[in-house]
């Protein structure tokens, strides 16, 4: 069997900026283990897989359609680049003639509208709440070291844990900080974490004007620094939200490869996530 295979940058507009997925559109279903045996060949952070809900639909008039998403070692119930970059090969490629398509995924139906060279999603927010650091305090030393830390807060619904950085840091702070993946591991095995957000507020007076910065780190799903995270805007878009008294934000995942996303709050709970995609392969996958 031979299958379609792209790779694709999200949240940038330049090829090897970004963070790369995997996008396979599929005719049929594959057996759970073959996704993650072709999310594991594929070796990036994560690899999407789609599909029609409606045999007579193609990827080109079709308007809902079913997306999972697997990193190298197991299967996520939310992913934001691989999702906005699902959206792109729909879009740029399939040349997809609706404005919105919707995806049935682990985390309800999320749409999806493309909005000139912009994608916006429409992502569900995940609340964290405050947490005290003494009980986290060899996780944090283990994290960031000795860099003051103003906030730690827990979102339960993701197990993405937050820790902002003093706004007394400089942004070198964030970008140069090495954190190892095997002393998170080692500590955190309560189960109640399985994703990092280190975070520090941004300069909205220097251009482009970021209101916040991150670095995201998920070593217990195999990821040891994802460059640029879309679910862990759900958390961090209602962090900051509510500490900036804003709902529209741009926001830059400092990775080594860094991008950039646009986020606004709405009232119903859920928050847009937008950003730019660049197709960087094509080919087939030999089954």
């Amino acid at each position: 069997m031979e299958i379609e295979v792209f790779t694709v940058d999200a949240f940038t507009n330049l090829p090897f900026k970004g963070n790369p997925a995997a996008i396979c559109p599929l005719l049929h279903e594959l057996d759970d283990d073959v996704y993650q045996k072709i999310a594991a060949e594929m070796n990036l952070s994560e690899s999407a897989f789609i599909t029609r809900l409606n045999p007579s639909d193609d990827f080109t008039t079709g308007s809902r359609f079913r997306l999972r998403w697997f990193t190298p070692t197991n299967e996520v119930n939310l992913c934001g680049h691989a999702t906005l970059a699902t959206a792109a090969v729909l879009f740029q490629y399939k040349k997809n003639v609706n404005p919105t398509v919707v995806f049935e995924t682990k985390s309800g139906e999320l749409s999806v509208t493309r909005c000139g060279e912009r994608i916006v999603m429409d992502f569900p927010l995940n609340p964290p709440t405050r947490q005290d650091p003494n009980e986290f305090k060899d996780f944090l030393k283990a994290a960031v070291g000795n860099l003051p830390v103003t906030d730690v807060y827990l979102s339960p619904s993701t197990k993405k844990l937050l820790v902002r950085l003093a706004d007394t840091c400089e942004r070198s702070a964030l970008t140069c900080l090495k954190v190892d993946p095997v002393a998170l591991l080692s500590n955190e095995k309560s189960g109640k974490v399985r994703g990092l957000i280190i975070t520090m507020k941004g300069d909205p007076d220097c251009q482009p004007g970021y209101d916040f910065y991150s670095r995201f780190f998920s070593p217990w799903n195999g990821i040891s620094e994802d460059p640029v995270t879309g679910s862990a805007h759900t958390v961090l878009a209602c962090y900051w939200a509510d500490k900036l008294q804003k709902k529209k934000m741009l926001a830059y995942q400092c990775s080594k490869r860094g991008g950039e996303l646009e986020l606004e709050v709405r009232d119903d709970g859920r928050v847009n996530i937008s950003g730019q995609a660049v197709f960087v392969l094509k080919g087939t996958m030999t089954l």
